[in-house]
């Protein structure tokens, strides 16, 4: 670490949490980010400027007039813009020292597990189940963290799966794939701006601890959390020992 290094990080290299080692760490992870949107703006915010060395950012989407109230890496200029285009450009001005490989592709099949197979931490800021059960299925098969992040309305939920961890529980334990589930979307429904904001802080702040290897990460819990009254709650998730996706018998789903 040189010496613009060590002055651009030293407030984390302050904590004992983190320290040279820590921060070390950080700068030598790979972290796969899916989605620009609401929950992938703030969480590569903070991720780029804490010096994650690598930050790969996968999105499909343009960025829209009405994206501006919520993410807030894009700009009026940048409306029409790649969303990972855009957030390259401000994460960039933020901090030139990190690589930011963005992907502007919807991820799937043996590509999507590519990029989870080079990936530290992979961070699901997406906006559909479809989305989030390939993600899960692929940090399934290749055993890597996940931190999973959903803001609709005025309600939001946090989740860490430490699929590294065959006893513990992933995201089709907590959300089966094929239950009547409804999917809800911010342009139908509505999303308070702030909500996003706390959420995906909250993702990038679990990604980094599990990173740096302190604290005690949220795994095997849902962390639910209610804008309106400023309250949160939380749940265990317990693994499905009859799950299709990670328990002992299930077939490894591509």
């Amino acid at each position: 670490m040189n010496d613009a290094e060590l002055l651009r990080y030293s407030r984390h290299i302050l904590l004992d949490d983190i320290g040279i080692e820590g921060q070390t760490r950080i700068a030598n992870a790979t972290v796969l980010v899916v989605g620009a949107g609401g929950l992938g703006c703030p969480s590569a915010l903070y991720l780029a400027s804490a010096g994650v060395g690598t930050l790969i950012m996968a999105d499909d989407d343009e960025v829209d007039l009405t994206n501006l109230q919520r993410q807030v890496l894009h700009t009026t200029a940048r409306v029409g813009m790649p969303k990972v285009d855009s957030a390259r450009e401000q994460l960039l001005q933020i901090n030139p020292l990190i690589q930011i490989e963005p992907l502007n592709k919807r991820l799937e099949g043996t590509g999507l597990e590519a990029l989870v197979a080079r990936a530290d931490v992979v961070l699901d800021c997406s906006d559909n189940f479809k989305t989030r059960h390939a993600v899960n299925r692929a940090c399934v098969k290749l055993g890597k963290p996940l931190v999973s992040g959903a803001a609709i309305r005025l309600d939001g939920q946090l989740a860490c799966f430490e699929l590294q961890n065959p006893q513990a529980p992933c995201y089709h334990c907590l959300f089966p794939e094929g239950d009547d589930v409804s999917e809800v979307r911010c342009a139908t429904m509505g999303v308070f701006a702030p909500l996003t904001g706390v959420i995906g802080t909250l993702q990038a702040s679990e990604a980094l601890k599990i990173l740096a290897g302190f604290g005690k990460p949220l795994y095997s819990t849902l962390q639910i959390y209610d804008a309106r009254a400023c309250e949160f709650t939380r749940m265990r998730i317990r693994k499905d020992p009859a799950c299709p996706v990670c328990s002992q018998n299930a077939s490894r789903l591509t």
